[in-house]
């Protein structure tokens, strides 16, 4: 039982010798009583919604002036009696911890003060883990600055000491001062924990994506794992997702509870469909991606709304410049700050006004496009406008119902991320998608559990023609057999189609067309007729070349062919990308065996 008296505290000349400080009895009764409740809220991987774990959380009685857990460590502080709440408090989260399952981590929150006191050095946390059966592996010390470190070379080497037996470590309220940044640089912890006030309408402010960024790319350099606390709402999930965020915690998953609660199924949901659409987009390009994936569902308004109640909307939404007039859920208007402010910059605008509805200074023609319309077409639209006009935000609708609105700003963001990441994955010779993109289609079809052919075409003979007509040449010839195939492959199967370079003179198809016989015949056809044009009149007349081997001796060689392998799912099932390349490999082989142009289905 904890039991501390008054002289605590040093007494005043001026009081009893019998004072009591009640403030510090109410606080000794808490610690006396044990009267300390824990709450659990989980932090979830926004890459499926899984809970990792779960934050435990300490209040004082319910109803008291103390159930805050400022306040409660504020007089833990005063009277110098931080170990013995923090240490209350673990052990009340920890005889929880059971009920909260093997594979589950759990965060608890404690003072640096605590960590330099000799009773936590002797390692009653680790005795606390053996009485409930748990282990080091899963608890997280979160370190809160409430105190200021003096020296962070000694407070470093304490941190080494609990690492080193198993324990993790998370730096809390991370980006809310000059302090728990320094704390972060010198710690090196396994978890940083975004203070709140930076994931606040972070999908409004460009100023702290750019924040939440920086930290993002320190936490690749450290190892590190950024949980963004704070999260209420679905943008604000979507633009922490968009940076790569990997963990996240706050109400729109779950408000802290007494028990180890599950995150709503809505919400997993929105998770995984964004997780699935950031897949999608490193297939997609400014003609493919659908503007309505960069929508945001900002608030709206009706024409009857005042144009004082929207000048109340742009100053309490610092970076909101334009607001959506909406009626029977279809867009009718657009309002932008600047027009707005310019209306009652006149001489009487004030008076004429700002009591009076926003339709009369509305734009009754704003740029409004279908959610599935393709960025670049959006982008020519936007573009296209008045100059006085261009950068007014752009009105999103799907089946003709207000959807959402995106910026000139974002448009070109997404624009120029999508080349470039498109760029990165693409061969260099003829931009088609790299190996990356080639595996995580196929992964794709092969998790779909559809019918999908894959066709390996392979050009033979092509290193003596590199060889005789040069480099340049070749490239030619690569070039012209990617444009060939992939005329064929969007004549015969333009909605399902994916075709990729592997490097060389290697391509890959994946199409669900069943009539892939008829596809390999087209495709050999024009191919044979085509390769004739890189060849000398003498060449095409002999049928063959005349080249040194790799011996140094002459040696004829034919003219190029290609050969297609083609594996499709109804033969087997693949549970790999390398299943599918090694049948593929088989069934090339044997196409090699011939000296024209051919082709096999497995």
């Amino acid at each position: 039982m904890f039991w501390f008296s008054s002289t605590t505290v040093d007494d005043s000349e001026d009081r009893p010798r019998n004072f009591v400080d009640p403030e510090l009895g109410e606080f000794n009764d808490i610690l006396a009583q044990k009267n300390i409740r824990t709450v659990f809220q989980p932090i979830v991987a926004l890459a499926d919604g899984v809970i990792i774990g779960y934050e435990a959380l300490s209040r004082g009685p319910e109803g008291s002036p103390l159930e805050r857990p400022d306040a409660l460590f504020r007089l833990a502080h005063k009277y110098n009696l931080i170990w013995e709440l923090e240490y209350l408090c673990r052990t009340k989260a920890l005889e929880r911890v059971g009920d909260m399952g093997s594979d589950k981590m759990v965060f608890i929150n404690i003072d640096p003060q605590c960590i330099d006191d000799q009773r936590f050095q002797k390692g009653l946390t680790r005795d606390l883990l053996e009485k409930y059966g748990l282990d080091a592996g899963n608890v997280i010390f979160e370190i809160t600055e409430r105190t200021a470190i003096d020296d962070y070379k000694k407070f470093r080497k304490l941190l080494d000491n609990y690492t080193s037996q198993g324990y993790k470590i998370a730096i809390d309220d991370t980006g809310s001062g000059y302090s728990g940044l320094r704390l972060l640089a010198q710690t090196h912890p396994h978890y940083i924990k975004v203070d709140m006030d930076m994931v606040r309408d972070i999908d409004k402010d460009g100023l702290k994506q750019a924040m939440m960024r920086a930290l993002y790319d320190f936490s690749v350099i450290t190892n590190s794992k950024i949980i963004a606390e704070g999260i209420e709402t679905v943008d604000e999930l979507n633009t922490i997702m968009d940076i790569g965020i990997p963990y996240g915690q706050g109400y729109l998953f779950r408000k802290p509870a007494a028990g180890f609660l599950d995150i709503s199924p809505l919400v997993r949901q929105l998770i995984v469909t964004k997780t699935e659409q950031k897949k999608r987009e490193i297939f997609q390009t400014p003609l493919t991606m659908p503007i309505g994936e960069i929508a945001h569902r900002d608030e709206v308004f009706s024409p009857a709304t005042l144009v004082c109640q929207a000048i109340d909307h742009f100053n309490d939404i610092a970076n909101a410049q334009g607001i959506a007039v909406v009626e029977d859920n279809q867009p009718v208007g657009l309002v932008m700050k600047n027009n707005l402010l310019s209306s009652l910059a006149t001489q009487y605008g004030v008076a004429l006004y700002m009591h009076r509805p926003i339709k009369l200074l509305m734009e009754r023609n704003p740029l409004i496009v279908d959610y599935d319309t393709p960025l670049e077409q959006v982008s020519k639209s936007a573009l296209a406008r008045a100059d006085d006009s261009i950068y007014d935000y752009i009105i999103v609708v799907r089946n003709k119902q207000y959807w959402g609105m995106t910026t000139v700003k974002r448009l070109l963001e997404k624009t120029s991320q999508l080349e470039i990441s498109r760029a990165k994955h693409s061969n260099p010779l003829t931009g088609l998608p790299g190996n990356v993109l080639i595996e995580e289609k196929l992964k794709q079809m092969i998790a779909s559990g559809g019918d999908f052919a894959v066709l390996y075409f392979d050009i033979d003979n092509f290193k003596p023609y590199n060889d005789i007509y040069g480099f340049e040449n070749g490239d030619k010839v690569l070039c012209a057999t990617a444009t060939l195939i992939q005329k064929w492959l969007w004549e015969k199967d333009s909605s399902g189609t994916f075709f990729g370079h592997i490097g060389g003179d290697d391509f890959v198809a994946i199409i669900h067309d069943k009539n892939v016989a008829e596809l390999c015949q087209s495709v050999i056809g024009s191919f044979d007729a085509r390769m004739k044009d890189f060849y000398s009149e003498e060449d095409r007349q002999q049928g063959n070349i005349v080249a040194l081997n790799r011996h140094g001796i002459i040696e004829k060689y034919p003219l190029i062919s290609l050969s297609i392998a083609v594996v499709t799912s109804g033969s087997r099932v693949f549970r790999s990308p390398e299943e599918v390349g090694e049948a593929a490999g088989m069934v090339k082989k044997r196409c090699k065996m011939i000296w024209q142009s051919c082709y096999e289905i497995s």
